[in-house]
């Protein structure tokens, strides 16, 4: 089972991201602040982490850096979403840690571009 975490401070990025992972085979946990991602993985690493850039709280870089300093947190990936193209804000992600990024709005499609594949039975 894949754990994928999805943190934004929007209820409704939160609620439609999820919705367009979870499967049977995907469960999704959500946060909406910085500082609640760090404590989620913490108790539980997820194995994939769709980031907001955006968040208030905390830098995603610090946030990524955070992760990555914990138990498991060097194998889980991230992916940083940003509302636009910003080259240096991707470049920042990727040295912190991050294995992409994702661009709002995104769709299924685009969602599927970044899920790892998942092996039957699994």
């Amino acid at each position: 089972m894949l754990r994928c975490m999805i943190v934004d401070g929007s209820p409704v990025v939160r609620k439609v991201a999820g919705r367009l992972i979870s499967s049977d085979k995907v469960v999704v946990t959500t946060a909406d602040t910085g500082y609640r991602t760090v404590a989620a993985c913490s108790v539980e690493m997820p194995d994939m982490i769709i980031l907001d850039d955006g968040l208030t709280d905390m830098p995603a870089t610090e946030i990524i850096q955070t992760i990555r300093a914990l138990p498991g947190g060097d194998s889980t990936k991230i992916y940083l979403c940003l509302p636009e193209m910003d080259i240096t804000r991707i470049m920042r992600a990727k040295r912190a840690g991050a294995a992409g990024y994702l661009l709002k709005p995104f769709n299924r499609a685009s969602l599927a571009e970044i899920m790892p594949p998942i092996e039957v039975g699994t």
